[in-house]
């Protein structure tokens, strides 16, 4: 196999058709970056599959001890520390995790190698035999995700829901026999290294800022995003929003058949609100769901996000008796809009998801005021000026903290009286003494966890035991 170490321009496909197969992996020379829980998954698939695995990761190794132990009873390779030379020479491709920037000049260095790089969701796809849905959106992934898989387990079908959602796809794909479906939450970040990825319906359920700490614009976002149409034919489906002009204007872009969704009109072929009924047409033919007052997750945005998986499910020929049950009994997402605890009549609810102002601005109008607002994290290029109207209206003050909190401030100007905390804890009970009873205390970030947590759950989970632990004092 040296052959493959030194590619030119016209090897790449062939070294993608070698690909394809289980049995092709075996003796490659493969460097994962990054020994997240994707990059653990994708080292693990590979070694298991017969390549020659190497990690390289950021962080020193004494912060990574557990995934050391695994790595050493794989019989990985690893670098900590940073990313040197050793993690590209020789290889016959990379695979790059979802957090690890795309610009390092290692990367660049190995694209003029001809070195192929793929994500994570790439290399899994390639032993998959099951049926794939493909699920990206700025916000509501992980609901909409969520919700079909609930949908297809009351309709008894084969199903994993897998991806951005918390478990990778590489951890479960070569166990699956070509009877599953296959619910993939995917990411800008997972989307944009992808090159074979061919998912029998994809869906995007809207396009807003998001990510501009990397992507260099909201074009480059969303070019990201369409990368899940790429390998579509005429064979298969796309699922849009027609409320969202960013990614209703895709169709003309892409090859498959288009359906839609939508809540505040009717769609040619999809889903939408019509006399306060989900309704799905087909073919000219309309078939009533539910009421819309028997969805059991609240909010214009849960109501979007029912239409989508509600869609995606007649597509895979799911009866509306189980689809209607789903959505009247599915709870909603740890993390989203969840319901913590009432304590001396303040509710307290947990929307550490919320990364991005979108996501903020949904949960303002979905929460009761008036709203104590626990905001703040890592900028990822976001616009707050666009949350003012909403804070005026319905937040009686804002607690901030991590490194965002300056920006945030200065861009809200004092609307409402604003407050800083030197972590989560400590907002929690600035909180407490800032609301009255029938008031929330929402925490809905709007940035990224990273500069203070491990990841967004991580957040929620000190948020929700801190929450608890007032509770107990009373």
């Amino acid at each position: 196999m040296d052959y493959r170490r030194h590619l030119c321009a016209s090897d790449l496909e062939h070294l993608e058709d070698q690909m394809k197969g289980k049995k092709r992996i075996k003796g490659c020379k493969v460097t994962v970056f990054g020994a997240a829980k994707s990059g653990m998954a994708v080292a693990s698939l590979l070694r298991r599959n017969g390549a020659d695995v190497f990690i390289t990761e950021v962080k020193k190794e004494d912060e990574l001890k557990n995934e050391i132990e695994k790595l050493k009873q794989l019989e990985v390779g690893w670098e900590t520390g940073g990313h040197t030379h050793k993690a590209i020479e020789g290889k016959d491709f990379l695979v790059l995790s979802p957090g690890v920037p795309t610009d390092l000049s290692l990367l660049k260095e190995a694209l003029d190698k001809k070195i192929p790089i793929f994500s994570e969701i790439e290399v899994a796809y390639r032993f998959c035999e099951g049926k794939i849905i493909g699920i990206t959106g700025s916000n509501g992934k992980t609901t909409t995700a969520t919700l079909l898989g609930e949908i297809l387990k009351l309709d008894k079908r084969k199903y994993v829901v897998c991806g951005n959602i918390g478990l990778p796809f590489s951890e479960v794909v070569d166990v699956l026999t070509e009877d599953y479906i296959v619910v993939l939450e995917l990411s800008s970040f997972q989307l944009e290294k992808t090159q074979e990825f061919h998912p029998k319906i994809a869906a995007v359920l809207n396009i807003t800022p998001d990510h501009l700490d990397r992507h260099l614009d909201l074009n480059s976002y969303r070019e990201a995003k369409k990368r899940i149409f790429k390998n579509q034919t005429s064979d298969d489906f796309s699922v849009l929003n027609s409320d969202d002009p960013e990614t209703s204007s895709l169709e003309s872009e892409i090859k498959s058949r288009g359906f839609f969704f939508s809540t505040q009109g009717e769609v040619k072929q999809g889903a939408f609100v019509k006399e306060d009924m989900l309704v799905f047409r087909h073919l000219g033919e309309e078939e009533r769901v539910i009421a819309i007052d028997e969805i059991r997750i609240k909010g214009p945005h849960n109501l979007s996000n029912s239409a989508c998986a509600a869609t995606v499910a007649k597509l895979l020929g799911v009866e509306t008796e189980p689809l209607a049950s789903a959505l009247k009994t599915f709870p909603g997402v740890e993390h989203r809009l969840e319901e913590v605890a009432t304590v001396s009549g303040v509710k307290y609810i947990n929307d550490s998801k919320a990364t991005n102002v979108n996501s903020v601005w949904y949960a303002l109008r979905s929460t009761d005021p008036p709203i104590v607002l626990l905001m703040g994290g890592r900028d990822k290029g976001g616009d707050f000026t666009r949350l003012a109207e909403q804070i005026k209206k319905r937040v009686r003050s804002l607690i901030l903290l991590g490194e965002a909190k300056k920006k945030i401030k200065a861009q809200l100007k004092g609307l409402v009286p604003t407050f800083f905390a030197q972590d989560l804890e400590e907002a929690v009970d600035l909180a407490k003494k800032q609301a009255q009873a029938g008031d929330c205390v929402l925490l809905s970030p709007g940035c990224s966890s990273f500069d203070m947590f491990d990841n967004y759950e991580h957040r929620g989970r000190v948020f929700k035991t801190r929450v608890l632990e007032k509770k107990d004092e009373i």
